[in-house]
């Protein structure tokens, strides 16, 4: 029975990409930012080699000569045009995005907006990109005085509704989500649309945890490719709502990253033969989007404290993979994801340690190896390490 369990921390990147410049992000390094705050201490991960990778081992000279670590390590650029979320995820799982996602620095057009708030019977307020905790408490109040949608978007591929639950039941705002899903095609085609529902009175609003994504259906990628091969793909967190459940063959949603931590863990416990996939969201939703630098640095350290119980669980076939989808540096003016490398730590007692990939060409190099561990015929993109990380 093999199990691989593949972690995105999500927004952790590890530093700027060529390309940077393109996306306004030149200078970021979402992990380094983190690590200025006296929160940070990742002592696990630095003995899996973290701090090894190409462009992170740069950025903590302290570390001087300790250069001997456990693990497997690289840092793996991203072919696909964008930064987001979708994209990201889609990559790591073979699908390398020639296209961006539209965006929408200006707000929707008119003829959008007109055919949502006629199928939802509903007005449409804001309109704008805007920060997620910013837009309620601007036009939190007039929602609720108005019953209005709050409609806004970001740097991202994203058509966002924020309701009050009080208001707008939540089912309900699921339900006008899934209206402008189908809305949302051909040229307006959106990464995601998401439900933002939030709570409280005016000027404290807070969102809930009742987030839902509404994700386009991506075309063949390592789960399909797994789950018509007979084996078994779970899904932790968002993973589902990112792959529109193409795929997956068991799945449960998490509040926050210690509960996915402990969905991790019990699976570990699980008799399984195939994929748990997780997604680790607090990093990118509640930190890196609100610039916390010591929130960040806490979840991060939070995330290691955990990581021998992680370890502990897995078995002799089993291999961990941690990885992220994008950068969110929580250091920059900018509230949004940032063009990045992502790292890439493997452990597993089959593995060789104390290895360095070096730079690699595309997240979806994640997809060639898991496939061929499983001797999958890869349809994805990318290219297998497996054979290099293999004892």
């Amino acid at each position: 029975m093999k199990r691989v369990f593949l972690v995105v921390l999500d927004s952790v990147g590890v530093g700027e990409l060529p390309d940077a410049d393109l996306y306004g992000d030149v200078g970021s390094h979402t992990l380094y930012a983190a690590s200025t705050s006296s929160y940070f201490n990742m002592p696990n991960m630095k003995k899996l080699g973290l701090f090894q990778i190409d462009g992170v081992k740069e950025k903590f000279p302290e570390f001087g000569s300790d250069t001997a670590f456990d693990g497997i390590v690289a840092r793996m650029a991203e072919q696909s045009k964008g930064k987001d979320t979708t994209t990201g995820h889609w990559e790591i799982a073979g699908i390398i995005s020639e296209q961006p996602f539209p965006t929408y620095p200006n707000g929707f057009p008119e003829d959008i907006i007109n055919a949502f708030e006629e199928k939802t019977g509903r007005k449409v307020i804001c309109n704008l990109p805007y920060s997620g905790t910013d837009v309620i408490r601007d036009y939190g109040k007039e929602h609720v005085e108005t019953g209005a949608l709050i409609v806004y978007t970001s740097a991202d591929s994203v058509f966002q509704i924020a309701a009050h639950e009080e208001i707008v039941p939540v089912p309900e705002l699921y339900r006008y989500c899934e209206i402008a899903r189908e809305l949302l095609t051909g040229k307006h085609a959106v990464g995601r649309v998401i439900a933002r529902p939030f709570v409280g009175t005016y000027p404290d609003y807070k969102r809930t945890s009742n987030r839902h994504d509404y994700s386009l259906e991506p075309g063949t990628t390592m789960l399909d490719q797994l789950k018509d091969a007979g084996y078994d793909t779970l899904a932790v967190g968002k993973i589902y709502d990112i792959f529109a459940g193409k795929g997956i063959t068991d799945t449960v949603r998490t509040h926050d990253n210690a509960e996915g931590i402990e969905k991790l863990i019990e699976r570990t416990g699980w008799d399984f033969n195939g994929l748990c996939f997780v997604n680790l969201v607090d990093f990118d939703m509640v930190y890196g989007h609100r610039n916390d630098v010591d929130g960040y640095a806490k979840a991060l350290t939070y995330f290691d404290e955990q990581l021998p119980r992680i370890l502990a669980g897995l078995r002799d076939e089993d291999i961990l993979i941690i990885t992220a989808d994008h950068g969110c540096d929580p250091s920059t003016p900018s509230t949004d994801h940032s063009r990045e490398y992502i790292p890439l730590v493997i452990w597993g007692k089959q593995l060789k340690q104390g290895i360095n990939l070096g730079t690699r060409a595309t997240y979806a190099d994640i997809a060639a190896s898991i496939l061929e561990y499983y001797q999958v015929p890869q349809k994805t993109a990318g290219v297998s390490f497996l054979k290099e990380i293999l004892r």
